[in-house]
């Protein structure tokens, strides 16, 4: 069980260099439980680095991640090759993966896969190949697999990427309904609306936070 400390992860002077070049320059956050943090800033100003560093994906070239709790990473939906044996229902079900063995508290509820899927919109879909969905379709199918995990800490990176109004809009309420049950959210985004709703806005720039 996380320890009732507010904050869900804090990282302290984050540095991070593609090809011998800092990327990253000496970034401190702290993201609070219950709350959505936007990550938000222009193209190449180290968003979506700033968010695999939290998650654990990459290592830091300076500094340290605390987390405190399980933790979901959705990323922008991938390319998936038209023989990828995998359905929808198969995606959603690759988020259970982590909660087994996570302790009773966390077991699997029967019918969580399906109720993960009705929450993005996808109900009825559950047997269609991941590469036949359109772009917008898969990353609701990455999101639900994200939002199965119940996790403590929720990732996310551009998860409206591809999405019309009326799906970013879907979006932004299951955001905010998973801080509402307690986890810490943060979202890499450029839509203004997911920014202006968000309960705290880090805004990065050249690789620093402004």
């Amino acid at each position: 069980m996380p320890s009732p400390t507010l904050d869900a992860i804090r990282a302290h002077d984050l540095c991070y260099a593609h090809d011998g070049r800092d990327v990253l320059h000496g970034v401190s956050v702290a993201l609070r439980r219950g709350t959505v943090t936007a990550v938000a800033g222009p193209n190449g100003a180290g968003k979506s680095t700033l968010v695999e560093l939290l998650a654990g994906v990459r290592p830091p070239r300076r500094g340290v991640v605390r987390r405190d709790g399980t933790l979901a990473l959705v990323v922008q939906r991938p390319a998936a090759p038209d023989t990828l044996p995998v359905t929808v229902h198969d995606v959603v079900s690759m988020g259970t993966w982590a909660r087994r063995g996570r302790g009773s508290h966390r077991s699997v509820t029967p019918g969580a896969v399906d109720e993960a899927i009705d929450r993005v919109g996808l109900s009825g879909l559950e047997e269609r190949p991941l590469a036949t969905l359109s772009g917008g379709q898969r990353q609701r199918a990455l999101l639900a697999q994200g939002l199965v995990q119940r996790a403590d800490i929720l990732l996310l990176d551009e998860p409206a990427a591809g999405l019309d109004r009326s799906s970013r809009d879907r979006t932004r309420e299951l955001l905010a309904e998973e801080a509402a049950r307690g986890a810490a959210v943060a979202c890499v985004t450029h839509d203004d609306a997911s920014i202006r709703a968000a309960d705290r806005v880090l805004r990065l720039d050249d690789g620093r936070l402004a």
